[in-house]
């Protein structure tokens, strides 16, 4: 009977409260903040013209991005970028029903925000819907590839994913590998003398 009430307790101690609030803050703010400067970046710097902030070390520029994030992959593969990044904003959404670690709501809140801000250039952009380029403006020396803020943001996301995972945080907040609390004797148990048998009869 000890072990089934310590049992009853556990079930009924309160779960954590869900962070999907937290990561559509996040994803919105990543969005807002790509798709402004975005729009800075094209009316005010000419494509592959550089505004020099520190040097030769952090430049400005504006360069069109048919591949993934950073350049990689080419434009060849645009519309399987566009598809990848529909099924990463579609499987966060779905993921975010269980979500209950403020680590995970930060971490997926960038991923989602920086993944539509991409996509958002890639259905709106030129040459055409689902086909268009990204554009990049960050320029961190000669030797790193043109990048913006949702790229950065995607870069921090994984970073972010990689300690929780560690750290062995879950979605729902818990951890992998805690032990269970073993179930604790009862008190009149713990108070009561040892019996001695009797031997008499």
């Amino acid at each position: 009977m000890a072990a089934a009430a310590d049992a009853g307790s556990h079930s009924r101690r309160p779960r954590r409260p869900r962070r999907v609030g937290l990561l559509l803050g996040v994803a919105v703010l990543v969005v807002a903040a790509d798709i402004i400067s975005k729009a800075m970046v094209v009316a005010r710097i000419p494509e592959r013209t550089y505004v020099h902030l520190i040097g030769s070390v952090l430049m400005l520029t504006q360069v069109r991005n048919g591949g993934a994030a950073f350049n990689l992959g080419g434009t060849s593969m645009t519309i399987v970028f566009t598809a990848i990044a529909v099924g990463v904003v579609t499987y966060i959404l779905r993921a975010a029903s269980n979500l209950r670690s403020t680590g995970w709501a930060i971490a997926l809140g960038l991923l989602l925000g920086g993944a539509t801000g991409n996509l958002i250039d890639r259905i709106f952009r030129a040459p055409g819907p689902f086909r268009g380029d990204v554009v990049d403006w960050i320029e961190l020396t000669r030797y790193w590839p043109v990048f913006n803020i949702a790229d950065s943001c995607i870069v921090c996301a994984g970073v972010l994913v990689v300690l929780l995972a560690l750290r062995g945080v879950r979605l729902d907040g818990t951890r992998a590998g805690r032990a269970q609390d073993s179930p604790q004797p009862d008190a009149s148990e713990q108070d009561s003398p040892p019996r001695v048998a009797d031997d008499r009869r």
